[in-house]
């Protein structure tokens, strides 16, 4: 037998112990101090499965779903699972309902979306491969970057991809002209002393030969970029600088 835990809860009284005392109390010592606390019958993570499918059934969407979403995942409901079980409830209890629960759960487990689940969320969003791990140029960057050449040993661009808060060192590019496209995510551009840009599809910067920059990811956001080199001189080359410290990249939003 599963021992007994006991479901310490405050919120009826925090929120409604003068206007409605036992209503308050009925809450906080019977629903979650009794019922809930009754993990020998049921696990939380049961009980957590059977209330977000009453909820999501009588079509509750509002904080209360939020709340019990959190609680979900703490008693250990994983993302997979969570949508596996919307995705079961929206046959029953309508389709609507099960989308308005989607769109909550998305933000509660969205910090799950980690490592090769993220890198696939994001390869859905971009028509341009990711590509491999940029193991040749590693020591230059600052988290996990990818390649992707097309064509590049015949003057095509190469694609570049950037897990969030990944960035390149400064560096120059002398004698040549280095092109950046931005197709996907959003990422920073900036050169020395200037003031960093904002990087989002669309978005084309012209790196003038012998200009100390450096580019990568937002904080909080993939980037894809496209590259490619042109009016190359002779003895062009790359100067590889100093790393971005945190202290310069964490003021950028």
């Amino acid at each position: 037998m599963t021992a007994q835990k006991k479901i310490i809860q405050t919120a009826g009284r925090t929120q409604l112990g003068e206007f409605a005392p036992k209503f308050a109390e009925l809450n906080d010592d019977v629903l979650f101090g009794e019922v809930w606390s009754r993990t020998d019958k049921l696990s939380l993570r049961d009980r957590s499965l059977v209330t977000l499918t009453s909820l999501i059934s009588q079509g509750i969407t509002d904080s209360s779903l939020t709340y019990h979403l959190q609680e979900a995942k703490k008693n250990g409901i994983t993302r997979d699972e969570i949508a596996e079980s919307l995705t079961h409830t929206a046959f029953y209890a309508g389709w609507p309902k099960a989308w308005a629960a989607f769109r909550l759960a998305k933000d509660v487990w969205a910090e799950d979306v980690a490592g090769e689940d993220a890198k696939a969320v994001f390869q859905r969003t971009t028509v341009y491969p990711i590509g491999e791990p940029n193991t040749a140029y590693v020591q230059y960057f600052i988290g996990n970057s990818y390649l992707a050449p097309m064509d590049a040993q015949n003057g095509g661009p190469v694609n570049v991809t950037f897990e969030p808060r990944c960035r390149n060192n400064w560096h120059i590019h002398h004698n040549s002209v280095q092109v950046l496209i931005c197709v996907a995510g959003r990422g920073w551009y900036q050169e020395d002393g200037k003031e960093a840009v904002e990087m989002v599809p669309g978005t084309v910067i012209t790196i003038p030969a012998g200009a100390k920059h450096w580019h990568g990811a937002a904080k909080d956001s993939w980037f894809q970029h496209l590259t490619y080199t042109t009016k190359a001189g002779e003895n062009a080359s790359n100067e590889w600088l100093e790393p971005v410290t945190d202290e310069a990249y964490d003021h950028l939003k």
